[in-house]
């Protein structure tokens, strides 16, 4: 998921998951500025917003885990939003390799995020020149190796301790 500025800049405030949930917060707090774009083939199972609604006003079950689900999501845009904030364009690009990489396990055990330079800078709030300095200087520091259209990886503690970590920011 991710904003656009006016200038047409973007920046991702999330990245989902196998089996996470799109949407809850429109259930509750009406459509939201953000845009949506599958980086990798994706399928999805979708309910009807009413149905859901309806059923979360008959079980208290449902409304709990809606709840937790908006709960959920809340943390991580608070820990998204403080990497964007407060995060230099070194720290963002390696919080977003790692992001993107963390379901790209390639056969030889190494993680690999398909990703272009420009979608990098879009993801990071930064441009593709400034993007494609800080992917020179961690493939000269031996951190990622790049092709392509993918960055493979190859020292993700080093990379984990660029990004400053989740909250080390």
């Amino acid at each position: 998921m991710y904003l656009t500025s006016p200038e047409g800049r973007q920046v991702t405030v999330r990245y989902a998951r196998p089996g996470d949930v799109l949407g809850i917060a429109v259930l509750v707090g009406g459509p939201a500025g953000t845009g949506v774009q599958a980086v990798e083939a994706s399928s999805l199972f979708r309910i009807s917003a009413r149905m859901l609604t309806a059923a979360a006003r008959r079980d208290p079950r449902v409304s709990w885990a809606i709840a937790e689900e908006l709960n959920r999501r809340l943390y991580e845009v608070l820990e998204q939003t403080a990497v964007n904030a407060f995060g230099s364009v070194r720290q963002r690009v390696a919080a977003h390799l790692l992001d993107l990489a963390s379901t790209g396990q390639r056969p030889d055990h190494r993680l690999a995020a398909r990703v272009s330079q420009q979608e990098l800078a879009d993801a990071a709030g930064s441009v593709r020149e400034v993007v494609a300095r800080v992917l020179r200087d961690f493939r000269v520091a031996g951190i990622v190796a790049t092709a392509a259209d993918q960055v493979v990886i190859l020292d993700a503690a080093r990379l984990y301790a660029e990004s400053a970590g989740p909250a080390g920011l």
